[in-house]
């Protein structure tokens, strides 16, 4: 990265561009600006992908939007948040009264690296007080920068020791705008809904003990997960009420999302901390009720194993209550299983749990709203609704509207299929679809796993190499668990995900091969079951040989190596030590079937022509 990339930047550019009276391109031609945001348009039917982008120059940022003949950037990776561009053709524009830029063509200036943006530029639509510039709330906005400000209390200083005020309170605060906060964010105040808040939860370990609770929080621009610890958990847990609106305000700690922890589309999330300040809105209007982000019953089959999802649906049928008996506390659990369909013209059983399954009484054919339940692979495609999300019954939005004057019309009658009718044959990792048969070179060449969303392939590869170290981790013996336990004491292993304390656990593979082909290399992460196919023994039986007899551990390890394998993988990019790179996930493994491979390589030979 240059030394000084700041030094590069056209400061003052976007003021010119707008203030000329003859073409823009004279007036700052090829400036080059920071990318301070990069987010793709609504998709809409039968129009091609967009793209808007956030552009500074230190001074002022313009909202902008990418030609669709270079979205080439965005797709390969180069243009992203915090990359510098030199602009080589653009048009100035005007929607709503808001300056706009539209960019032609640009270069995206990979010598000068990325970083986070700089400076504290204003919307070039505005004209700030100099006062006003250095300060950081200048920047807010309803899902983009540079819309008007909205007006806040003033947290009271002698009221931070209880940081909890109801008031509707008055003062000159900016809203920051969800979207904005980061860690280099100071001094902000946040205006948000709370849309759902947690139990209280506690954690005990050798070390500490001590207890927390997680609200979501929404406003015009985005969601965000906050959690209280301890102290804040009390003073904080009563005044928050789900459905009212508050005036959070720093201190409060912004970091990386633990997005294992949360169904929150945010890649920061909040702490509060002894001095956070909450207090009620008196304005409890112009806040969004509950955001929601859909997949279609239809596309369950596209989506990932364990992936957190927004379901909407009517309500076909309702099952009777059961009961199922968790076998490490040996106590029953209360499940019920509800079938929804849609007019993709599927349907898709959801289990609703505890007390949402004994008090569940919502009339059928209403039209229900989830958010954040898992999706499942039992039966081809299920799902389930977690703690920490929601159901809306009946809401008002434009979604459920549509769905409800479908079923009316016609949905009453149709018949539905269900996606279990979908697994037979081979199968995707994300169900009914058939992964591309790849060489390693291909998955090089095709860049899979660098796009946003996941890639699959299958590939025929022999192991070369089995790292020996960190070959499994000590699991929650719990069913469906699997999260890793530690051991506070001899014989004390416990679970905080589940609260509870075996007095061994069990071990579970994550190792890592590598892998060739004719054409090259690839590193593969293996979890348990592919792991105990390779090695041929559990976990616990390679984890226990290797304590007592390393010699014959080391056996078993030269045994796996050279042998080849049919594995279905899952391709995405991954940070590692604040850098990103693909990872390759092996989904499941198969000896090699000599009889279909050989069909394969007669049906390749006829493709030759041989004169």
């Amino acid at each position: 990265m240059a030394s000084d990339p700041a030094s590069h930047i056209s400061v003052g550019a976007l003021n010119a561009i707008f203030s000329s009276d003859n073409n823009p391109e004279e007036a700052f031609p090829n400036p080059i600006l920071q990318c301070v945001q990069v987010k793709p348009l609504a998709a809409q039917p039968n129009t091609p992908e967009r793209f808007r982008i956030v552009l500074s120059d230190i001074h002022n940022f313009i909202q902008s939007m990418l030609a669709s003949q270079v979205n080439h950037v965005v797709h390969s990776g180069k243009l992203k948040k915090g990359s510098f561009v030199r602009l080589k053709s653009f048009q100035t524009s005007y929607v709503k009264g808001k300056k706009i830029l539209i960019v032609l063509d640009l270069e995206v200036l990979e010598e000068l690296g990325e970083c986070e943006k700089i400076g504290v530029p204003v919307s070039v639509d505005s004209k700030p007080e100099p006062e006003a510039i250095a300060q950081p709330t200048t920047i807010s906005g309803s899902g983009f920068y540079g819309n008007k400000p909205q007006q806040q209390p003033t947290p009271l200083a002698s009221h931070r020791a209880q940081p909890a005020r109801a008031s509707g309170g008055g003062g000159g605060m900016n809203i920051y705008p969800i979207e904005a906060l980061s860690p280099y964010a100071h001094k902000w105040t946040i205006k948000a809904r709370c849309t759902n808040r947690s139990d209280i939860k506690t954690w005990h370990n050798k070390n500490s003990e001590g207890k927390l609770f997680s609200v979501s929080l929404l406003d015009d621009s985005g969601e965000i997960r906050a959690t209280g610890f301890n102290d804040q958990c009390d003073a904080l847990y009563d005044v928050f009420q789900e459905g009212s609106v508050f005036y959070i305000s720093s201190p409060c700690r912004v970091q990386l999302a633990k997005r294992q922890f949360s169904n929150v589309n945010n890649d920061y999330e909040l702490t509060f901390e002894r001095d956070t300040v909450v207090e009620k809105a008196e304005d409890q209007e112009n806040v969004p009720q509950i955001r929601f982000n859909f997949t279609s019953i239809g596309d369950l089959q596209n989506v990932e194993k364990d992936s957190l999802i927004d379901a909407i649906g009517v309500l076909k049928e309702v099952a009777e209550v059961t009961e199922i008996t968790i076998k490490t506390t040996n106590k029953p659990y209360s499940k019920r299983e509800l079938t929804l369909v849609d007019n993709t013209g599927f349907s898709v059983r959801l289990t609703v749990w505890g007390n949402t399954a004994t008090s569940f009484d919502v009339p059928l054919e209403s039209v229900v709203a989830f958010k954040g339940v898992k999706v499942s692979d039992f039966g081809g495609r299920s799902l389930s609704l977690l703690n920490s999300g929601s159901m809306t019954v009946d809401p008002d939005i434009d979604q459920a509207h549509k769905l409800k004057g479908w079923y009316d019309a016609q949905g009453r009658t149709d018949t539905f299929s269900s996606h279990a009718s979908l697994t037979g044959g081979v199968m995707g990792a994300a169900g009914g679809r058939k992964e591309a048969y790849k060489t390693l070179a291909q998955v090089r060449e095709e860049s899979l796993g660098t796009s946003e969303n996941p890639d699959y392939f299958t590939t025929k590869a022999t192991i070369v190499y089995i790292k020996q170290d960190n070959i499994s981790y000590p699991a929650c013996l719990s069913e469906g668990c699997n999260k890793k336990v530690i051991e506070n004491d001899p014989g004390q292993w416990r679970c905080e995900h589940c609260n509870k304390t075996y007095p061994k656990p069990e071990h579970r593979y994550i190792i890592s091969v590598n892998a060739s082909d004719h054409t090259g290399q690839i590193w593969l992460s293996c979890f348990n079951d592919v792991g105990r196919l390779i090695m041929g023994m559990t976990a616990g039986e390679l984890n226990d040989l290797k304590e007592n007899n390393e010699s014959a551990a080391g056996e078993i390890f030269q045994e796996a190596n050279c042998k080849t394998w049919v594995f279905r993988c899952r391709a995405k990019m991954d940070n590692f030590q604040d850098q990103q790179r693909v990872r390759y996930q092996v989904l499941s493994a198969n000896a090699v079937n000599f009889a279909v491979e050989a069909n394969k390589l007669a049906e390749v030979i006829k493709l030759y022509s041989i004169q």
